[in-house]
């Protein structure tokens, strides 16, 4: 039984929970149970197969760090806590979650979309934002497997190389993006919100200007939610730990700096009308079945 692994997750499974039998089934099959679909973190070295690490321990104090953005979409939660940002949401309106719509700035994970006989009445976008690594994780992940009673190839589990989180590059990253994208949001009167865990966001308030960010306002534009990783019977579960939000003058204070992007309302809308179908509908505590981007190989 592995207990002190630095891969802590592996395919949606805890890997201190698993049996060999179970194991063997989910390594070859290479499903995201987040997704739905096969994995897509995949090795450079051989496209066909996937990583399937989730979850890492990290740091002397052990933390639990999601280094995969879908796993957050687990029972759809993210997205049931976004609800209340849909300012103009009325019962007997659908809902539909539409993944990847292009702003300026780059694109947006998903719309959280109210809509009413095909016509867009409300939405809110949702970025996710995991930790990312540096070196590869691949000789860990290799290691557990050999610890569960899984046949490793010794060159594999027998490579030094550690891998790291980069912390730097993560906060940077999701700050940046706040930057290029609130401003929009902020015009056109909707919301963003930024999915992210409790390390992450204890991280930022550290390393960057972050007294002004305070309680949640529904009127703001950026709306963080912090999610930290609860046990439980069936493992590993997203906890929602805090809620922070700011408008997007608040995002470049945290930067240092000031600039404005602007869009029209109509341009996001006539995208999301166009891409809404019944394969968009999303169903309370039911999960997305479009993963987000493309994610980092090792």
């Amino acid at each position: 039984m592995v207990t002190d692994s630095a891969v802590l997750e592996l395919f949606g499974v805890r890997v201190d929970r698993g049996k060999t039998a179970s194991w063997e089934g989910l390594v070859a099959k290479q499903r995201c149970p987040f997704t739905r679909t096969k994995c897509f973190k995949v090795r450079k070295s051989q496209p066909d197969l996937s990583i399937g690490t989730c979850v890492v321990r990290y740091g002397k104090a052990g933390r639990a760090v999601v280094i995969c953005p879908n796993r957050f979409l687990e029972r759809g939660q993210v997205v049931s806590d976004c609800l209340h940002l849909l300012s103009v949401h009325e019962p007997g309106n659908e809902l539909h979650l539409v993944p990847e719509v292009s702003v300026p700035g780059g694109s947006i994970d998903y719309f959280l979309v109210s809509a009413r006989r095909g016509k867009v009445r409300d939405f809110v976008a949702i970025e996710f934002q995991a930790l990312d690594t540096t070196g590869s994780v691949w000789p860990e992940r290799q290691r557990v497997l050999q610890s569960l009673g899984l046949a490793v190839p010794l060159a594999d589990r027998d490579q030094t190389k550690a891998f790291g989180v980069n912390w730097k590059m993560t906060a940077k990253t999701i700050l940046v993006q706040l930057h290029h994208k609130g401003g929009t949001f902020e015009h056109i009167g909707k919301r963003l919100a930024v999915v992210m865990q409790d390390h992450l966001l204890a991280y930022l308030r550290r390393q960057f200007v972050f007294d002004h960010i305070g309680a949640p306002r529904v009127g703001d534009a950026v709306h963080i939610h912090a999610y930290g990783l609860a046990t439980s019977s069936k493992g590993l579960c997203l906890d929602l730990r805090e809620r922070c939000s700011t408008d997007a003058d608040g995002v470049a204070r945290c930067l240092g700096i000031h600039a404005e992007m602007r869009v029209d309302l109509q341009t996001i809308v006539d995208d999301l009308e166009r891409r809404i179908s019944p394969n968009t509908r999303f169903t309370i505590g039911g999960a997305p079945l479009r993963s987000v981007g493309q994610l980092p190989s090792d």
